[in-house]
Formats: C-alpha cells, sequence, structure tokens
C-alpha cells in the first residue's frame, strides 16, 4: 500500500469527522478562546505584570505563548484520542492489519490533524489579537517551520500517551495533566540552562523572536535553530520508542481488540 493512499485515507476521514461534527471542532475553539479571555482578563487588572520569559511579561508574549500551547494541545492530544475512540469502536485492529504499519497510519493522522487544525487556530490567533489590540507578525514562511520544529516535542509525548492507551486504555487524567505540564514549559525563562533542552521551550522562543521581533527564520541564530530541531527529534525518538514498547505489550495481553 502507498502511503499516498494511506494520507488520502486519512484527510478523507478526518474532513468527514469535522464536517460531522463541526458544533464540537466550534464548540473546542470557542472553549480555548474562553480560557484566552479569562487570561487576558487576569492580566488587565494587574498593573505591573511580572516579567516571565515563556510569556515575555508582554500582552504580546502572552498572545505567541497561548498560540503555541493550542497548537501542542492539538499536536499530543489528537493521535491518543483517536487510539481511544477507535479502541472503544472496535476498529483499532482494523488499523493494525494495514500493509505499511500502525505507525505510518499515526504519521499520517499527525499530518492530517495538523492541516485541519492550521486554519481555525489560525483564526483563533486572529481573534486574540483583534481582541487584545496586538498586531503580530504573521510570516507563514518563517513561522510553519518553527511550527513544525516546536512540535516534534509535542508529537513525542502524544505518541507516548498513545502507547499507554493501547495498555491502560483510560488515560484521559493524564490528558489534562499534561496540558497543564505543557503551560510550565513555555513560561521557564529561556535563559534557564536546562530550559533549552525541554519540549516547546526553545521553539516557543524562536517563534515569539518571529512573530514579536519581525526577525525572518533565516535570520535567527543557526546554533538556536539546531538545538530546537534536534530536541524536538530525540523527544519525538522516545515517543515513538515508548509506543513501540506499549505496542508490544498490548499485543502480548491481548488488549488491542478490547475496551
Amino acid at each position: 500500500m502507498k502511503l499516498g493512499n494511506v494520507l488520502a485515507a486519512v484527510f478523507r476521514r478526518d474532513w468527514t469527522m469535522m464536517k460531522r461534527y463541526m458544533v464540537n471542532s466550534v464548540s473546542s475553539l470557542m472553549s480555548i478562546y474562553m480560557v484566552f479571555m479569562l487570561i487576558f482578563m487576569g492580566l488587565q487588572s494587574v498593573s505591573r505584570y511580572a516579567s516571565t520569559s515563556g510569556l515575555d511579561g508582554s500582552l504580546e508574549g502572552t498572545i505567541v505563548g497561548f498560540f503555541v500551547w493550542t497548537f501542542t494541545i492539538y499536536a499530543f492530544s489528537n493521535l491518543s484520542w483517536n487510539l481511544t475512540n477507535e479502541a472503544q469502536t472496535g476498529t483499532l485492529e482494523q488499523l493494525y492489519l494495514a500493509p505499511c504499519g500502525f505507525k505510518w497510519v499515526g504519521a499520517c493522522t499527525i499530518v492530517s490533524d495538523f492541516v485541519f487544525s492550521f486554519v481555525p487556530i489560525m483564526l483563533l490567533l486572529v481573534a486574540m489579537m483583534a481582541t487584545t489590540g496586538k498586531w503580530l507578525r504573521v510570516d507563514l514562511i518563517s513561522l510553519v517551520p518553527l511550527l513544525l520544529i516546536t512540535l516534534l516535542g509535542g508529537h513525542g509525548v502524544g505518541f507516548a500517551l498513545g502507547g499507554l492507551a493501547l495498555v491502560f486504555k483510560r488515560i484521559q487524567a493524564l490528558f489534562q495533566i499534561v496540558q497543564f505540564v505543557f503551560i510550565g514549559l513555555l513560561v521557564i525563562p529561556i535563559h534557564v540552562p536546562v530550559a533549552k533542552y525541554l519540549p516547546l521551550a526553545m521553539g516557543n522562543y524562536l517563534i515569539r523572536r518571529t512573530m514579536v521581533d519581525g526577525v525572518r527564520l533565516w535570520r535567527l541564530p543557526p546554533a538556536d535553530v539546531l538545538i530546537a530541531v534536534a530536541v524536538g527529534a530525540a523527544y519525538l525518538a522516545v515517543g515513538i520508542a515508548i509506543f513501540s514498547w506499549c505496542e508490544r505489550v498490548a499485543k502480548n495481553r491481548g488488549l488491542l481488540g478490547h475496551y
């Protein structure tokens, strides 16, 4: 089976699901926007907001951090939720019969999720900028590659949680914990030595340089970009390794066909 056929099938599935459950899709974006509004009103009520590197001590930095966090939530949760839903509906074993292997099906799912979530999240970004009156630079040539680099770590977490979902089935509470952990990763000052080697931190810093300071991708420090790529790839590799181990455990225990 060609990967192009798998990708096309996944695209058709996700497009159909998005149209069929449009109200749920719109409601999820509205809930995220409401969370941002609560943060925004909280910042407005504090006259001297303490400076933190992740949010940059500014409204612009807060918008960028929330923007990256939203993309990350979609990145890590969609694969895990899809696995849980497939197990509940009894179609997970069918996906494992794909000649290309389930990992490639998961990779195609990640690509599809990014494509279908890109426009809604960008609309959310426009809504946040319109609400706050702070208009950032949206240079897609620089922004899209940096987003892909930053989300590598998020996808690694998604593969790890997907593996745990195969074995333990119900891990929805863990999803919520990870969401708050990601917030912590985004507010860690980048000058802290360990921050560069944590997922999201360096990528969020580079995206902020692009959107707030107007620095183009090719003008960013090459060493910082390489660190972001290496860290993201490392977390992705670890996530895939955890998924592979959990996959073997689930197969040995006969858990794939049961929820």
